[in-house]
């Protein structure tokens, strides 16, 4: 546990430094789009930080979903302490979504959000999911049946995650596609890919720091009430 301590802080301030140059990069270093193939070619920029923020959201998912599995297969505590994580994870990384895409669709559709667009609804549906799990598991009594229920509904939650992946390609309305695939179509200039790479690595050192951060500050809690209980077992015997 001490070595998730020793480690946590300064990766993940790491990570938040490569967030912030990711985004200075964004507005100021990465190129113009094709304005003839953007209604708004200067707002593509905050899509530099929407991006991994989508990518990162799924990663914190997959944790919950690791999380809740563990709960039900082996009652670990461990794994209750992931699934916490990934929904507060998926609910940080999701609001970044749900904040900075509006902002863009506004620019380039002229409306922040379509009611039509799958892809859109599923991932706002993964985000309430997320949100619905924090909130429960803060004004929950703490216990099993508690935990069933919620690591059932984390267990729903990850079903969006291919459904909105899926969404992206089949059932695409206004929402665009994987943005580093390249196609006869719409051809991505290597400048773009590569700072939108080093943004998914930022974000994935911001989580990785994150996820440390957290689960130090659980295990700690755990052994706290571990001494807690044997002080009042030997002050009542």
């Amino acid at each position: 546990m001490a070595n998730y301590s020793t480690l946590a802080i300064p990766i993940t301030i790491v990570g938040m430094i490569c967030v912030v140059i990711t985004a200075l990069l964004g507005f100021f270093y990465a190129p113009l789009v094709d304005p003839n193939s953007w209604n708004a070619p200067e707002a593509y920029r905050i899509l530099y930080w929407h991006v991994p923020f989508a990518w990162t959201s799924f990663l914190s998912f997959c944790l919950l979903f690791i999380g809740a599995s563990s709960w039900y297969v082996r009652r670990s505590e461990s794994g209750w302490t992931m699934l916490v994580i990934g929904s507060q994870l998926g609910l940080l990384f999701g609001l970044g979504v749900i904040i900075s895409g509006p902002i863009w669709g506004s620019a380039e559709w002229g409306v922040p959000w379509d009611w039509g667009d799958v892809r859109l609804n599923s991932y706002a549906l993964l985000t309430s999911v997320a949100l619905f799990l924090v909130m429960s598991i803060r004004s929950q009594p703490d216990g099993e049946e508690t935990r069933d229920t919620l690591a059932a509904i984390g267990l729903f939650g990850f079903v969006l995650v291919p459904v909105t992946a899926v969404a992206t390609t089949l059932w695409r309305n206004r929402h665009p596609g994987v943005i580093l695939r390249e196609s006869g179509e719409t051809g991505v200039d290597l400048e773009i890919k590569q700072l939108m790479g080093f943004g998914a690595f930022s974000f994935l050192v911001l989580f990785i720091g994150l996820v440390l951060l957290n689960y130090s500050i659980y295990s700690l809690r755990r052994e706290l009430e571990e001494e807690n209980r044997k002080i009042d077992k030997e002050v009542l015997s």
